[in-house]
């Protein structure tokens, strides 16, 4: 796949907040995990343990109370229908994306039976594009590819001489993070509809996060009513093959940098009808309609905004086949109306699944406030939660960082407010960036009215925020069983976000359980106060893992940093020394350059028990000569020729939720 939330293998089976029905135990599952196609009858027995996995070749219907996982290619044979009933969830597992798909065969059918309010879900168990190939069918109507055609997907058939031929019924269907790679430059898209005949309804399809296009017709006479199509990276709508259906009510609403068009049509012009298409380009710049060869359509009800290009012509199409408002198409023009299809009508609230999928969090939380552990929330910009407001979080609940300006993006909890992340050794929860890149988002943010070398209100580095006090027995919340992925955001000049940054917070603070992974910067800051941690997990900060400064006087128990690419250190202390403990830190570096494990500046220290490093060049270092004494190392001061390098403290067995990270 191009695109993957999270690069880290160790930790993909936990970016899912969704429960599945446990089949680990069963044999017809292994036969799956082994690469076999299951025997029909071990299919049906797999469909009522939550499994989707080859083919059905009678009548079945799906149970709405069943989390299902799709591990392979799942198939309605001829004759056969599957049914899927409102609220019903299947969720694609992406560790084999190009074998993962559902596909509707020439004389079969689906029946969709989602509602406006309670649709059903076809998503990826990761976040991100590419995760598995969405839904295919294939028809017996007619395609310029003849009768019998072969699609690119799996040698499926496609293609007859029924221009009415029924496929099924789909309504209130959401699709996201399909566009697994076929081969080569071929790629899945959301819906792929081969040869789809008239006689199949298509009404309330939503299309998310494609890593192809959202929705494409392989010739067909198929019509799609209310379609709407979000940050598809190829094309949110494409036809070819001679498709003459219709679309009505089509929103588009691409977000993201690098996608290819709104429209591409390619092929001979069978004149297919579009009425009412919207597009918005929210970042400003690309394709909107693009016309190859002879291809063609008739578009009523045209709003574009934000796109470079309105009408492309690559091949020269004649613009008498490209007729929009009722004449043939001019391309200087920008088609600028105002938008034909209000998506914020009670019709469209399918797409909120984004009820079911994605919530923005609000810039500010005033008052207590509990997040459902089924929706994936987007952080967009700055959410701030206020003094004497708690945010809770339960378990598997998924916060995701997608705004476009990564140093206005993060989480922060201001003095006087609480955020308790009620994670689970299980089911963690996440705070991620959209590609779960370092650098992409501000992390977790903390501020307290512990003490600080800084005074009382000082101004923090970050959005000139109020921290530090009098108050050593503050109490900001409670966080267990905590991933952050993909933070480091530049604040200014070298000022960076850090993964979780603690700004005066005090000893009441419960921290708990937290992995953070990927950071552009350091993994875990300490800017003075009380606060402590145990169970510390710290993989790939390109800075430094573990920070303090402003005397720090809390403790860090149990910590494992991971280094396998250029960092700065294991522990950066600075300041003044308020003798904080660290009990029982292993680091591992296997990175082949010159890089140091602890670093002391100015008149910091702290007593440290249970070390063990290595892979280090530099195991001490002192680069404003500060006392040694002031480093307790194992009962004695820091000895800089020891090598400390003795078996490893943190025995991940021991601690479930990091056996839990790793696994």
């Amino acid at each position: 796949m191009k695109n993957s939330v999270i690069k880290l293998g160790l930790i993909s089976a936990l970016l899912t907040g969704i429960t599945f029905t446990s089949c680990s135990d069963d044999d017809d599952i292994r036969n799956e995990q082994s690469g076999e196609v299951p025997t029909v009858a071990d299919v049906f027995e797999n469909l009522n343990n939550g499994i989707l996995n080859g083919n059905i070749d009678r009548d079945f219907t799906l149970n709405a109370s069943v989390s299902y996982k799709l591990t392979g290619i799942f198939s309605v044979q001829e004759g056969a229908t599957l049914t899927i009933p409102a609220g019903t969830q299947i969720t694609a597992d992406a560790s084999n994306s190009r074998e993962n798909y559902i596909s509707v065969l020439q004389g079969a059918k689906i029946n969709v039976e989602g509602t406006v309010n309670n649709p059903v879900l076809m998503i990826s168990e990761e976040e991100g594009r590419g995760n598995w190939g969405g839904l295919v069918i294939t028809g017996k109507a007619k395609t310029t590819e003849g009768i019998d055609a072969t699609a690119e997907i799996g040698n499926l058939k496609y293609g007859g001489e029924d221009v009415e031929d029924n496929s099924g019924s789909i309504k209130n269907l959401v699709i996201r993070g399909a566009g697994a790679i076929i081969s080569g430059d071929s790629q899945f898209n959301g819906l792929s509809l081969y040869a789809v005949g008239s006689g199949t309804t298509l009404e309330n399809i939503a299309i998310i996060d494609g890593d192809d296009d959202g929705i494409e017709f392989f010739g067909g006479s198929a019509s799609v009513k209310n379609l709407y199509v979000k940050d598809a990276k190829d094309d949110a709508i494409d036809w070819t093959e001679g498709w003459n259906g219709s679309i009505t009510n089509a929103f588009v609403d691409q977000a993201l940098n690098g996608f290819s068009t709104v429209v591409e049509a390619d092929g001979i012009n069978n004149n297919p009808t579009i009425t009412n298409l919207t597009a918005k380009s929210s970042l400003g710049g690309g394709t909107a309609l693009q016309f190859k060869k002879q291809s063609g359509a008739t578009i009523t009800g045209l709003s574009l905004t934000g796109f470079d290009i309105s009408v492309d012509r690559p091949q020269g199409s004649e613009l008498v086949n490209i007729n929009i408002e009722g004449a043939p198409v001019v391309e200087a023009e920008t088609y600028e109306n105002a938008a034909t299809v209000d998506i914020t009508s009670n019709e469209w609230d399918f797409i909120r699944a984004e009820t079911q999928l994605f919530n923005d969090l609000p810039s500010e939380i005033a008052e207590n406030t509990t997040l459902d552990a089924n929706i994936i929330y987007n952080l967009t910009g700055i959410t701030s939660v206020k003094s004497g407001a708690t945010l809770t979080i339960p378990a598997g609940t998924r916060i995701i960082a997608n705004g476009s300006n990564n140093k206005e993006n993060y989480l922060v909890v201001l003095q006087g407010a609480k955020i308790n992340v009620e994670g689970s050794v299980d089911n963690p929860v996440i705070m991620t960036s959209e590609q779960g890149n370092a650098g992409e988002w501000g992390g977790l943010v903390i501020t307290g009215k512990a003490t600080t070398t800084e005074g009382v209100d000082a101004t923090a580095e970050v959005g000139n925020l109020n921290y530090g006090g009098n108050d050593d027995a503050d109490n900001s919340g409670s966080i267990k069983n905590l991933q952050i992925v993909g933070s480091g955001a530049i604040i200014t000049g070298d000022s960076q976000f850090n993964g979780l940054s603690l700004y005066a917070v005090g000893s009441e603070t419960v921290l708990e359980n937290i992995a953070i992974i990927d950071g552009e910067d350091d993994g875990v800051e300490f800017f003075g106060g009380t606060v402590s941690l145990k169970n510390l997990y710290v993989e790939g900060a390109e800075d430094d893992a573990i920070d303090w400064t402003e005397g720090w006087n809390g403790t860090l128990e149990n910590a494992y940093v991971s280094h396998k690419s250029k960092f700065s250190t294991v522990v950066e202390a600075d300041g003044v020394n308020k003798n904080p403990t660290i009990k029982n830190l292993t680091a591992v570096s296997t990175v082949d350059e010159f890089e140091t494990a602890l670093q002391f500046k100015k008149e910091s220290g702290a007593t440290i028990t249970g070390l063990s490093l290595s892979g280090y060049d530099i195991v001490l270092d002192f680069p404003q000569s500060g006392p040694v004494a002031n480093v307790q190392i194992e009962g004695a001061d820091a000895d800089v020729n020891a090598k400390y390098d003795a078996e490893e403290t943190v025995d991940f067995s021991g601690i479930d939720f990091l056996e839990k990270l790793i696994n």
